[in-house]
């Protein structure tokens, strides 16, 4: 029976060209050429042109997003499509929900379907049965593929024998094993970057390190001619994976990323490389091969690396940041278990303050607990150096030693790369001497290589003329010594100007894991548990409202309080400027922050007056009513007869003005005899 109808000719015939992969479209050409030419076969059933779809080229027919598929069914929805001709039904869909989607629209619209085999009609039962059984042993046949690859893929990593690529560093030395990349340079360099990172413990300190010092990190570059070793300055990724990378401790994993399957808008959608946990890896197997670092180095590298994530987690560390605060990440609150965070009040932060939020955040009741800073930090600071009092000297041989390795490690690092660079010009050289001097068209290019080669070794040796020597030492003697010396005192070390908040916050990690803090009767209770599992009980007393370190002198405060009875604010900030009182800041002293303090701490205002109603004289009002000088009234007031009193000295005097009734009238002071002089002769006149 004739199935191709004049209606069926009436419309057009489409071939669906589809391969899985982009190797495939690279290397199976014959396949493609297959699909390709079923533009013939149309021609021989009767349609004089066909219109091929290849959108889909490079894409899997498993169920994601094919806009070819999608456009063909849009073509026969629409009633333009005649037949529908591919290779196989696998071409044209993987799984069954997309197999009958296309069965179902062309049966309604009566489109014909086309193989190499013969021509089915989804209106007629048999050939709809038929096509249904293709379409179900194409997608069997897909998942049992699948299957049977995967399982000797995980098979041969149960062995650690399977490497779908080689981290930089390592090379294949058979099938099945890697060893060290026997290249020097690239060793070096890789070494350094594990070597800086336990000295820096934040990746990006040490990303911004290599940057500033120009070190380029080897990588490989991937040809149609296989892959070669190239050196760039590099990214923060590149820093990052290298350290997260489980090879370079020794170990053989497999399975340490995975695949999430959602649904969304009707269509599968396959988000692959998100990481697991390493409970989770399908293999892990210790000491395959010869790695870089421990992989007990490696395990407490991928710790830092998660205590310095940022609000990744209740209890992680966070990194290092600038700040005053010493505790920062250490501190886990023992009313709640969170983690207690740090508030910096002042326009320039010098107020550190530590509050828990867990509850105020998740639950909208009040903070656990909140307590200033500075006590506990100087408590906490005070231990540790008691602790680690003993260490001194060690830190500062190992110091020195640091210094001395900085140095020869730039020193190294900058001869492998001349070494490098000169091999590179050499080689330009040699293929240069060996080309056909009339040739230009090779010889211009080889020498452009040759010239350029020479210029890098040029650049490479004028960076190594301002580095010092490999024996060289980073520290004079006189530096060896001042270290040494607050080596033996970890206090002066501690407090020394150079010495930044946060190297500080690095030795107190270092040497703490977690402090448990619990406020109780107006007291921090601290339990502070340190690194190598001992613990230690501290008690800080909290501040009352009112008392901190910016508190001023209560004599200061004193004086405020009887000065304001006799001065306005501005007089009273100059007496207190001119005897050399300051403010709790050490600032000097002006109207604005006299009244200030009264404000604060309910000092009335002086009020014209006030003294006369008390029933007191100033200096000058006691000589006017004496009709004196205002000495005079001070020799009165040296030689007791009359009483008065200064809030300080320089302050104002206040003389009771009763006991200027009772002295004498007029009032004279006792005269005193002259003198004489044997030298004085007196002149007789006639």
């Amino acid at each position: 029976m004739n199935k191709v109808t004049p209606d069926h000719l009436s419309r057009r015939a489409y071939i669906y060209v589809r391969q899985s992969t982009q190797d495939q479209i690279l290397h199976n050409h014959e396949s493609r050429r297959r699909q390709y030419g079923l533009t013939s076969r149309a021609r021989q059933l009767g349609w004089e042109d066909a219109e091929v779809i290849d959108d889909d080229l490079g894409r899997s027919g498993g169920g994601i997003a094919r806009p070819g598929f999608e456009r063909l069914l849009v073509a026969i929805c629409e009633g333009r499509v005649g037949i529908v001709l591919a290779v196989e039904a696998s071409r044209l869909a993987r799984n069954g929900r997309d197999w009958h989607t296309l069965l179902e629209f062309c049966g309604l619209v009566g489109c014909l379907l086309a193989d190499e085999d013969g021509i089915y009609d989804p209106r007629h039962p048999n050939d709809r049965l038929l096509l249904g059984m293709k379409g179900t042993m194409s997608e069997m046949e897909l998942s049992i593929l699948r299957q049977r690859s995967l399982e000797a893929l995980r098979q041969k990593a149960r062995r650690g024998e399977l490497f779908l690529n080689v981290a930089v560093g390592y090379v294949k030395v058979r099938h099945d094993r890697i060893a060290m990349d026997p290249d020097l340079r690239v060793r070096e360099a890789i070494g350094l970057v594990f070597r800086k990172f336990a000295e820096f413990q934040s990746v990006r300190q040490l990303h911004l390190w290599l940057r500033q010092e120009d070190i380029r990190l080897p990588a490989t570059e991937y040809s149609e001619f296989g892959c070669r070793t190239i050196w760039k300055l590099p990214v923060y990724n590149t820093v990052r994976n290298m350290l997260a990378n489980p090879v370079y401790g020794g170990a053989y994993t497999f399975g340490r990323t995975g695949s999430r399957v959602t649904v969304a808008q009707g269509r599968k959608h396959v988000v692959r490389g998100f990481r697991r946990d390493q409970a989770d890896w399908e293999v892990l197997i210790l000491d395959h091969h010869e790695g870089y670092i421990s992989w007990a180095e490696y395990e407490r590298n991928q710790r830092l690396i998660a205590d310095n994530a940022n609000s990744k987690g209740l209890m992680t560390r966070g990194s290092v940041r600038r700040g005053d605060a010493l505790l920062p990440g250490l501190l886990r609150c023992g009313h709640c278990g969170r983690r207690v965070h740090v508030s910096y009040s002042g326009t320039e932060g010098f107020c550190v303050r530590y509050n828990c939020r867990g509850a105020h955040l998740n639950h909208g009741t009040e903070r656990c607990i909140s307590f200033g800073g500075l006590r506990v930090d100087a408590a906490v600071a005070a231990e540790v150096l008691r602790h680690l009092a003993p260490l001194g000297i060690e830190a500062a041989l190992e110091a020195v030693a640091r210094s001395r390795t900085e140095v020869s490690d730039r020193y190294r690092h900058l001869e492998l790369a001349i070494a490098q660079a000169r091999y590179e010009a050499d080689l330009a050289r040699r293929q240069y001497d060996a080309v056909d001097p009339g040739n230009r068209l090779v010889a211009g290019e080889l020498e452009r290589r040759w010239n350029d080669r020479l210029v890098d070794v040029a650049r490479l040796e004028d960076q190594l003329t301002g580095q010092p020597g490999d024996d060289a030492d980073a520290l004079t003697e006189q530096e060896k010594a001042h270290l040494m010396a607050l080596g033996r005192d970890l206090d002066a070390a501690w407090n020394h100007p150079a010495a930044t908040a946060e190297t500080r916050k690095r030795i107190v990690r270092t040497a703490i894991h977690e402090i448990i803090v619990k406020l109780e009767d107006e007291r921090i209770n601290l339990v502070i548990h340190w690194a190598g599992g001992d613990h230690t009980r501290l008690t800080v007393p909290k501040n009352r409202p009112g008392h901190h370190r910016w508190i001023g002198d209560p004599e200061t405060g004193d004086l405020i309080h009887r000065l304001a009875r006799q001065q306005p604010d501005a007089a009273i900030a100059s007496i207190l400027n001119r005897i050399g009182k300051r403010t709790g800041r050490g600032n000097t002293w002006t109207e604005v922050r006299v009244r200030g303090y009264r404000n604060d701490h309910g000092i009335a205002v002086f009020k014209p007056g006030e003294m006369a109603e008390r029933g007191e004289l100033t200096l000058e009002e006691a000589a006017d009513r004496l009709n004196v000088s205002k000495m005079t009234v001070l020799r009165l007031i040296s030689a007791g007869t009359i009483h008065g009193y200064q809030a300080c000295k320089g302050g104002p005097w206040a003389i009771p003005a009763h006991q200027l009734s009772a002295l004498p009238s007029p009032l004279r002071p006792q005269s005193r005899p002259v003198t004489p002089d044997p030298n004085q002769i007196s002149l007789e006149l006639q």
